[in-house]
């Protein structure tokens, strides 16, 4: 597979995505007549959840399909890549896009960053940089990965009050492995200090089209807000 075929493919989901599995009209609409934040949210948590799932099958059937058509060697983890991910806020009402890269640096060593690139309701528009090292324990939970990072960050948002910068640090740590020959699930804990702290969890999957190529979706919840992204990385 190219690589103009892998961003059709990230282009394709995300687009199948992005309107699969709303929630029914007669829930919305009780919903939004709710005065119950709790609910509202619960909600938003519930249609991501929905979302994550869905998108899980898609890629997990087309996976499949090419399996039987294309054998390929077992992929291993490689910590040198270039990654692009469409991203959604679902309970703020912002989508934008995210490029992240890391690069081994050898001895178990790794540098890594992102920038994200969102707008949001409102005429709200935030670029979000993130970079820095990590350092990956390998193969240390029984085939899977232990991995800590810690980033500079700097956050930038313009609005039509005027525009703001926030500059800060996250440190995270989590776990990235095989659940099946070609499949990589990965999850982490993230702390993010800017003008305030948040904490938040991420579980990710993906399906290694090839040795070079793997495509998949990413969740982001239990903290200020939840996100939601499809993408795919290019290994090198």
């Amino acid at each position: 597979m190219d690589l103009s075929r892998g961003v059709k493919i990230v282009a394709k989901y995300a687009a199948v995505i992005r309107r699969a599995c709303p929630l029914p009209g007669n829930i919305r609409a009780g919903i939004r007549q709710s005065s119950s934040l709790p609910i509202k949210k619960f909600a938003i948590y519930l249609e991501t959840v929905m979302k994550t799932i869905f998108a899980l099958a898609l890629f997990l059937v087309q996976g499949a399909a090419l399996a039987q058509t294309n054998a390929a060697p077992q992929p291993s983890l490689k910590y040198t890549f270039a990654e692009l991910r469409y991203v959604d806020y679902d309970d703020n009402g912002g989508d934008g896009i995210r490029l992240n890269g890391s690069f081994d640096l050898g001895n178990n060593w790794i540098i890594l960053g992102g920038y994200t690139d969102a707008s949001f309701n409102n005429n709200v528009d935030v670029g979000l940089l993130e970079i820095g090292a990590g350092y990956v324990w390998g193969d240390l939970l029984d085939g899977f990965d232990v991995i800590g990072a810690l980033q500079f960050v700097n956050a930038d948002a313009d609005t039509p009050g005027g525009s703001s910068d926030d500059s800060g640090f996250k440190l995270s740590g989590g776990i990235r492995g095989f659940l099946a020959p070609r499949f990589e699930v990965r999850g982490s804990v993230n702390y993010v200090n800017l003008d305030d702290s948040d904490t938040y969890l991420e579980i990710a999957g993906d399906y290694y089209f090839t040795q070079q190529i793997a495509a998949g979706v990413s969740l982001e919840f239990g903290g200020d807000s939840d996100l939601f992204s499809v993408g795919a990385r290019w290994f090198f």
